[in-house]
């Protein structure tokens, strides 16, 4: 990895939160927790090298991979140009349109990112059947724990699927190694027959509902939610409760 970078005079850049993943063993677990098909189109944000994009290409039918930095471009372009599976898109992910046909969304990503990636992709009209991601580790039991403290994040999160920590990763894995522990999450995202399925338009109407309440966190129910206290009781909502103590399920009972 240092080589790579050395031969064509690069260093991690720390305003786009590069750290490299050098253990293979790591690189083994993200796979095996994707549970890639032959069939499958992986997305990949931020390739990096192209570690995890090498190992992606040998299962999956096709891997598009989405890398911000421009000075890793050409190198990537160079390493997979005989490798017809894998296509190298130069473009900011926040603003990368998913593809129309089923994929799944696998990446290390940079740890900044991790909330508007999940909101980027949760939101837009192609979701993924699954997600696979390496994050920053407190953010991962964040996500995963969802009762009976719920952040923002995780109930982003659990109104389209179910999150599941599955692996810690420890600093020394990484190039340059971070400052902080990370972990692989897998969230798999909920389809129309299943039970927990909310469409789109309701889950939008409870994120807006949400933020209004967590923008205060330590606020109670009845002062940031002060024009629902008829609804909140109605769905026998204590209003003193905070927000991150409410289950999906009452806050579907605020907005319906």
């Amino acid at each position: 990895m240092k080589k790579i970078l050395q031969r064509h005079n690069l260093k991690p850049k720390k305003h786009l939160g590069q750290n490299f993943l050098v253990n293979e063993d790591i690189l083994k677990k993200i796979i095996e927790t994707a549970d890639i098909k032959s069939t499958d189109t992986i997305v990949e944000v931020g390739p990096g090298l192209g570690v995890l994009t090498e190992s992606l290409s040998q299962i999956a039918q096709k891997v598009i991979s989405i890398e911000i930095d421009k000075n890793l471009i050409p190198i990537l372009r160079a390493k997979f140009s005989n490798i017809k599976n894998v296509e190298v898109v130069e473009e900011d992910a926040l603003k990368f349109e998913p593809p129309d046909t089923q994929y799944n969304l696998v990446a290390n990503i940079p740890y900044y990112i991790t909330s508007p990636l999940l909101n980027h992709f949760l939101q837009s009209k192609n979701k993924p059947e699954t997600i696979t991601l390496l994050v920053q580790h407190e953010v991962a039991k964040k996500i995963c724990e969802i009762e009976p403290d719920m952040s923002i994040l995780a109930l982003q999160v659990a109104l389209f699927g179910k999150a599941k920590y599955i692996h810690k990763v420890l600093p020394g894995n990484f190039y340059p190694a971070p400052k902080v522990n990370s972990a692989i999450i897998h969230v798999q995202l909920y389809k129309p027959n299943d039970p927990q399925f909310i469409e789109q338009e309701l889950a939008e109407k409870i994120l807006k509902l949400a933020k209004r309440a967590f923008s205060q966190k330590r606020k109670k129910l009845s002062n940031t939610l002060r024009d629902l206290k008829d609804q909140l009781l109605k769905a026998g909502i204590d209003p003193n409760r905070r927000p991150q103590t409410l289950s999906i399920e009452e806050w579907k009972l605020l907005i319906t």
